[in-house]
């Protein structure tokens, strides 16, 4: 499958202004600029098994397409939702628990790259990662 590998983080675009807008402070969003975040998706049908790993934490998450389940972000913000497929795009929807509000993230193969989007409230965000 297209997203199946380990994938590095390369590049952000408008990154910090969309953590500040998901309300993370600035010492943790200086922080997680630089992360080096490496993201392992092994995708077997509709099932995900996702590693992430960066400076400050390692987590493992198994999730099937369509199938809600709980999630955390490294800042400690918990949220709820579910990833679909739509044609060669992976969209996932999560309700943060605190606040009900809506963070919409977009994985897809842009050429050689796996791009991820994030929407918050108004604000978009991506990160560019390069398999490793």
């Amino acid at each position: 499958m297209a997203f199946n590998g380990t994938w590095k983080v390369d590049r952000s675009e408008n990154y910090d202004k969309f953590m500040e807008q998901m309300g993370i402070n600035l010492v943790k969003r200086k922080l997680a600029a630089h992360d080096n975040l490496k993201i392992t998706l092994e995708q077997n049908e509709d099932t995900f098994h996702v590693k992430e790993v960066s400076t400050f934490r390692t987590l493992e998450l198994d999730f099937k397409l369509g199938v809600t389940f709980q999630y955390s972000l490294a800042d400690g913000t918990e949220l709820s939702g579910s990833w679909v497929m739509e044609g060669d795009v992976l969209k996932g929807s999560f309700i943060r628990k605190d606040n009900g509000k809506t963070l919409t993230t977009i994985r897809q193969i842009v050429g050689d790259e796996l791009v991820q989007s994030y929407s918050y409230e108004g604000v978009e965000a991506k990160r560019v990662f390069k398999k490793s």
